[in-house]
């Protein structure tokens, strides 16, 4: 029987832990978060010092790795946190709040907000577009209609009470999906400006909102009618999409049931995320978790800036 992963010394040791994190984030060695030297910089050791800890010899200042990233100003040990970030990777459908509240004996508080942070390195860089010349892009809208906290948009219709959440996908490249404010031509036509380079070949469905982008793809857009009992002609299809929506609905209606719209844009990234680094593309799940280690500095959240609210359980 295979070892359990979760039974490696970095996630049961603290020291273990920061020397783990250390090699990740300080490959060339550690460096001042103050005044951003690494010249003079030494390690504390004693009975009473914390574990991680140096001090830098330029500045006088001391720090650990924790700082400038999501683990700055955490109780929380860090072989806890590379626990969760290694479960939050390799769960394909996501794990909920209350599983990582019994798993750490924490409180839902601090269970909901930790999950949080890790969604935040999750985020991709900004700027990039999809797709480009010789490239497809499928795009295509989801609506969700779990989330206690949607109201209902005025003058809207149809699917009034849903959250419409487009998700684009480079075939053979990454995934990306946004909230947007209705599935309506001006929205979905802004998002695919900002999202999509115009050279690519766009495939969608025959909805008219879609239509209406014909002006930015010329002749590159191309869509399927789902009214026909096929909906693959050659390669005209959004096979691609449809497959990544099978795991993002049951994850959102199974582990995570209610999910604010103010928070949704992480939850979002986690599964995009999950996508981009898939198996298929030879990442393993410890591989992905070092991809989101990788990610953990400069992106701190506190919380107040992330919930007006109490946490959606």
């Amino acid at each position: 029987m295979a070892r359990n992963v979760l039974s490696a010394p970095h996630f049961q040791d603290e020291n273990a832990a920061f020397a783990y994190v250390e090699s990740h984030l300080w490959p060339n060695g550690p460096k001042c978060p103050f005044c951003g030297s690494g010249e003079r910089v030494g390690r504390l050791a004693g009975k009473t010092t914390r574990p991680g800890l140096h001090k830098c010899y330029e500045c006088k200042k001391p720090f650990t790795v924790r700082m400038g990233t999501i683990f700055e100003s955490s109780h929380l040990p860090l072989h806890l946190w590379l626990q969760v970030i290694h479960l939050m990777c390799a769960s394909k459908k996501g794990i909920s709040t209350r599983q990582i509240q019994r798993l750490l004996r924490c409180s839902m508080k601090t269970a909901w907000f930790l999950t949080h942070r890790i969604r935040e390195i999750m985020k991709p860089a900004e700027g990039s577009k999809l797709g480009g010349e010789g490239n497809t892009v499928e795009a295509d809208e989801n609506f969700l209609t779990n989330s206690r906290h949607t109201r209902k948009r005025r003058g809207a219709s149809g699917n009034a009470h849903c959250v419409a959440v487009l998700s684009l996908v480079e075939r053979g490249g990454n995934t990306r999906s946004m909230r947007i404010d209705g599935a309506n031509m001006h929205q979905i036509k802004s998002a695919l400006w900002r999202n999509v380079d115009p050279k690519s070949r766009l495939v969608t469905d025959g909805a008219q909102a879609y239509r209406s982008t014909v002006p930015l793809y010329a002749s590159k857009h191309q869509w399927v009618d789902h009214s026909k009992e096929y909906v693959t002609d050659g390669d005209v299809h959004t096979n691609t999409l449809e497959d990544f929506f099978s795991v993002f609905k049951r994850g959102m209606v199974g582990t995570y049931q209610h999910v604010s719209e103010r928070h949704l844009d992480r939850y979002l990234a986690e599964f995009d995320f999950r996508q981009n680094t898939r198996e298929r593309l030879g990442v393993n799940d410890v591989m992905r978790s070092e991809i989101a280690l990788a990610g953990a500095v400069g992106k701190r959240l506190t919380y107040q800036t992330t919930s007006d609210q109490a946490p959606p359980f």
